[in-house]
């Protein structure tokens, strides 16, 4: 009788753990039969740390520094498949930056990644047609550097690991060297962005395409 409810327990345990790591996989992992592309990305794991699951995230999201002091902007755009045409929806988009010092500010209770990438960060999702959008400040560059002002993003998309893209550069930024402007080369395509004033907000757009020149990304790596 005890063999019996010993291996009842047994068989339960072993259903239990493998479907709590199977959630595990669906709310943030890549599963055993994810791609790896992309190489090694130190910190794109903070892509998990969302406040909210991914079934949860919508494809607006205003950062929390967007109601203190500083330009306020709008970014927004649209990630496509690797064709550079067709919308790819569901993809996760991570971003953060620094506050208007040019560091990554905490509050002190950061967890995580959230002590290095600081509290300035979200999480958006793109809707079917790839669109996603986010508000915030436009950042200050890192004190005492000639590094131009940057926003860090990192991508998921379904049935591959997270990546890293090319950061987010301003064209009007003194310290973007020209060469910049027309990188061809660029993780996910070029990351400069050319900001516009509109209803007393600075506005600006991006064209993401995924694999875009992502080592290991299966297809085409260039437009």
């Amino acid at each position: 009788m005890k063999s019996s409810i010993f291996i009842i327990i047994f068989v339960y345990a072993v259903s239990f753990n493998s479907c709590s790591q199977t959630n595990g996989k669906e709310a943030g992992g890549t599963g055993n039969n994810a791609a790896h592309v992309g190489g090694d990305c130190e910190g794109c794991e903070a892509i998990y740390e969302s406040p909210v699951s991914f079934d949860k995230l919508l494809p607006v999201d205003t950062l929390p520094d967007f109601f203190e002091p500083g330009s306020k902007i709008e970014i927004s755009g649209t990630i496509y498949q690797q064709d550079g045409h067709t919308p790819a929806g569901g993809v996760v988009f991570y971003v953060y930056h620094t506050e208007q010092r040019g560091h990554y500010a905490k509050k002190g209770d950061e967890t995580g990644w959230g002590k290095r990438h600081g509290y300035i960060r979200g999480w958006t999702k793109t809707d079917k047609n790839g669109f996603y959008k986010f508000y915030t400040l436009v950042p200050a560059p890192y004190p005492n550097s000639r590094n131009p002002r940057h926003i860090h993003p990192t991508v998921k998309e379904p049935g591959k690991n997270e990546y890293y893209i090319d950061e987010y550069l301003f064209a009007d930024d003194p310290l973007l060297p020209e060469k910049e402007k027309t990188n061809t080369g660029t993780r996910g395509g070029n990351g400069v962005v050319k900001p516009y004033l509109k209803d007393g907000m600075l506005h600006a757009t991006r064209k993401i395409i995924l694999g875009l020149n992502i080592p290991n990304y299966p297809g085409p790596k260039k437009e």
